[in-house]
């Protein structure tokens, strides 16, 4: 028996990327999967986000699993089409279990120089839409009364600060004050929510000339190759990065009855990032 077996887990950003490998993992370990992601381009993001096809292709892969994902195109900005993705679900899944409110962006630039809609959109995606998503969800589960886990992405950069990604540090930061206060409020309902915090991961939002020049010190062109070495300097360990699936593997943890009596927790796979002294790398 998996270790989510009989569960059902709501993905959000779940076309590709973090989003697409936790629903694999779950789907792995016997779960069944609501997935949702925009497919659809934000303005203010330097690098191209995933499309249709992309979903189609979570929706394959866990269907090769041999379990049942209900997938839909939908914005975490509009509780209206979450609140439906849920309901839909719901009915056609049994239940609700999991939540991975995983969806997502990314955008640079000093804090006074980015612009009212660059702050705006990346608050309502990376912190509001966090909170669509949950608000979308909790009912569901209060009124099944299973209990469950919530699982919120933030970031490293929700614990402590880096430049040049002000607002998304800001709203990394709200994640976990988020979760923290819905840890307190679900309790009693035996509901549990914690974060996941990664460092830099093998995905296509780090992989992309805006991050690589950002890493070396504004260089134009920058390529992986280059910037390696710039992602290598953030983690103690000597990794440039983490895969996707060093992220899934807490997240199935804590989706699991194996962190029942876990919540309030912010879990770190940080490659050593956030320790406060590191040996450089040679």
């Amino acid at each position: 028996m998996g270790r989510v077996e009989g569960k059902v887990a709501f993905v959000t950003g779940a076309a590709r990327g973090q989003g697409r490998e936790h629903a694999l993992r779950l789907a792995q370990e016997g779960a069944d999967i609501i997935a949702v992601d925009v497919c659809q381009q934000a303005e203010t993001v330097p690098y191209p986000l995933a499309t249709e096809a992309d979903l189609a292709e979570t929706v394959k892969l866990v269907e090769d699993l041999d379990r049942r994902i209900v997938s839909r195109q939908a914005d975490v900005r509009d509780l209206g089409a979450l609140e439906r993705v849920v309901q839909e679900g719901v009915a056609e899944l049994g239940r609700l279990d999991i939540v991975c409110a995983n969806a997502g962006i990314l955008s640079i630039g000093p804090c006074w120089e980015l612009t009212e809609h660059q702050w705006d959109e990346m608050i309502d995606v990376n912190l509001t839409g966090v909170w669509k998503t949950v608000k979308a969800a909790i009912p569901a589960m209060i009124a099944a009364g299973n209990g469950g886990s919530l699982i919120l992405t933030s970031s490293i950069a929700g614990l402590q600060a880096f430049g040049y990604l002000g607002h998304y540090t800001a709203a990394k930061h709200g994640v976990v004050g988020l979760m923290r206060t819905l840890s307190v409020e679900l309790a009693q309902h035996n509901i549990r929510c914690n974060t996941v915090n990664p460092t830099t991961v093998n995905t296509d939002m780090i992989h992309n000339s805006a991050l690589y020049e950002l890493f070396l010190g504004g260089k134009q062109g920058a390529t992986r190759a280059d910037a390696e070495g710039g992602f290598l300097a953030l983690n103690g360990m000597k990794v440039p990065w983490v895969e996707p699936v060093d992220i899934s593997n807490a997240v199935l943890w804590l989706a699991s009855d194996e962190s029942r009596y876990v919540p309030g927790t912010t879990q770190s796979v940080d490659g050593g990032a956030l320790a406060p002294f590191k040996i450089p790398h040679s």
